[in-house]
């Protein structure tokens, strides 16, 4: 596919993961923006406002198959994910990082809708011997063979900002980060840490336009952002 802008307004989104860090983000600038007049959330807690455009269901997402009849919109916005300290157990570990995108993709193509954005991570290989990124890359090629013509899979680096929740593990990360970020440069940019809002800004985009690359990773989510979504971002202010 070539670069290029599709225009098309009074569109419906749908959004899993609005409670987390990154959602909490995409759900403010789908609410700013004009092209959007309804934004469907689907979680398993409220967001803990109101506003004209939402619509929240408040379901368990591991039995999304049973709401296939309100899954019904023009977009998907997938930011689902856990951490093996949140959820040591692997195979509900699996349920959840596996299991929410793939569902939510399968819905969305029996349901007609033509685009999908999913959050996976850096490093995400199905042939991995770690977990995490084995789990990811078999989420990353499961979303692709339900077929949803437009499909993009973000693989961000270690996401930056403040979390309600404690994660003593990741908090450290991220202090280690800022310094290293600093020396990370040329070939290594691609490993900085990344801000939460960068990349729903980048899911924004990517949702309104045609993009070369299905997957894409966390520099160019970066470069994304800088070049095209700040100024769409001022727009909306």
């Amino acid at each position: 596919m070539g670069q290029g802008q599709i225009k098309l307004s009074g569109k419906t989104a749908i959004v899993l993961g609005a409670t987390g860090l990154t959602g909490g983000y995409l759900v403010q600038m789908l609410l700013k923006d004009e092209r959007y007049i309804k934004i469907k959330l689907f979680s398993r807690s409220s967001i803990g406002f109101s506003h004209p455009k939402l619509e929240e269901h408040i379901v368990d997402l591991l039995t999304l198959e049973s709401h296939k009849a309100n899954f019904l919109g023009d977009e998907v916005f997938c930011c689902i994910g856990t951490t093996k300290a949140k959820t040591p157990d692997t195979e509900m570990y699996k349920r959840i990082d596996f299991g929410i995108p793939v569902s939510a993709a399968k819905i969305g193509r029996e349901n007609g809708i033509e685009t999908f954005l999913v959050i996976s991570a850096m490093g995400a290989n199905s042939k991995s011997s770690v977990t995490y990124n084995r789990i990811k890359g078999e989420m990353e090629e499961a979303v692709l063979k339900c077929g949803i013509p437009k499909t993009y899979i973000l693989q961000p680096s270690l996401i930056g900002g403040k979390r309600e929740e404690k994660r003593i593990g990741e908090w450290l990360a991220k202090q280690l980060m800022k310094v290293l970020n600093l020396v990370l440069v040329g070939p290594l940019e691609k490993f900085r840490s990344i801000e939460p809002e960068v990349i729903a800004g980048t899911m924004v985009w990517l949702a309104n336009n045609n993009y070369g690359n299905v997957r894409i990773q966390s520099h160019e989510i970066k470069r994304i952002y800088r070049s095209h979504f700040l100024n769409i971002s001022n727009q909306l202010a």
